[in-house]
């Protein structure tokens, strides 16, 4: 069946758009913070791997971070093991940090390797710990008893932070054509393993490669403004200031922050954008207009 003259137009019109991009971004790399809608929907699964696969098709180095928090909390809650959060972060007890490391470095992980090499790619999934990767040390929470008028430190087990990113073993695997896909997992001096947030992994990785973009997928259109409206062609002084007023708050303050310190530490630009969306990676990087907040 043959295309009617407007869909060929239409067809012949992506493509032209897309070129210029191709050629700007050829040999560059993109950091892509993978979860959300994009990680349980089947058919947004099967979008981000045509995406993944045709950005190094024409010669972009995409480099996978993905989470997986829904599916640890499944697996705890079959095991009879009960989730507890502590300003949104996990607590995380050595029986937990066991489920933790199963469910991302294994099933999430190899899932999305499978996906991404069904399509045409040829992905390598890795832990923090593959390679000495991701060097964690441990995060804790600090809370504030107003009665007492003191601050006291909450332990939340083997929840990490970032202390430094060696990414010999991603430019060695990028360098060889494969497409690297990283689990949240570090390890720290201690030699424990510790659960890092996906969103700052991404950031600390894109900027240690020196990342042409950081794109960090969400189950939201991207930042809003107090009117509901999407903000997007944002510089770190107008983010400041969205912070400073409020409009940036709550649960997309993490990923602002982390997008905010991308830039800033020298990745060209930042990309919030909607997971939900089909093929949102491909819109975001070869479209004039774009699905999300873009930070510069």
């Amino acid at each position: 069946m043959s295309l009617t003259p407007d869909a060929a137009t239409n067809v012949a019109r992506v493509l032209s758009e897309a070129l210029p991009y191709i050629r700007r971004f050829r040999d560059k790399t993109v950091v892509i913070k993978y979860g959300g809608n994009a990680m349980v929907d089947a058919e947004l699964k099967q979008s981000f791997a045509r995406d993944v696969v045709l950005m190094k098709t024409v010669g972009i180095n995409p480099v996978v971070v993905h989470g997986g928090g829904p599916q640890i909390g499944s697996l705890l809650e079959r095991l009879g093991k009960e989730s507890r959060f502590v300003s949104g972060m996990r607590v995380t007890d050595s029986e937990t940090m066991d489920v933790v490391e199963m469910v991302l470095g294994g099933l999430v992980n190899k899932e999305i390797v499978n996906l991404i090499n069904r399509h045409g790619g040829s992905a390598v999934g890795l832990t923090g710990k593959d390679g000495d990767l991701i060097r964690a040390r441990k995060l804790t929470i600090d809370s504030t008893d107003d009665k007492a008028g003191s601050t006291n430190a909450i332990d939340i087990g083997h929840v990490g932070e970032v202390e430094s990113i060696d990414v010999s073993v991603v430019d060695m695997l990028v360098h060889g054509n494969f497409i690297p896909v990283i689990a949240p997992i570090g390890v720290g001096e201690d030699g424990h393993s510790y659960n890092i947030n996906a969103d700052l992994v991404a950031g600390k990785v894109a900027e240690v490669l020196r990342a042409e973009k950081l794109i960090l997928l969400t189950n939201t259109k991207g930042l809003l403004s107090k009117e509901g409206e999407l903000l997007t062609g944002l510089s770190t002084v107008r983010v400041d200031e969205l912070i400073a007023d409020g409009t940036i708050h709550g649960g997309m303050l993490p990923k602002i922050r982390c997008a905010l310190e991308a830039v800033r530490s020298g990745v060209v630009s930042s990309h919030i954008i909607d997971g939900r969306v089909k093929h949102a990676v491909m819109v975001e990087l070869f479209t004039d207009e774009g699905i999300g907040t873009l930070i510069r």
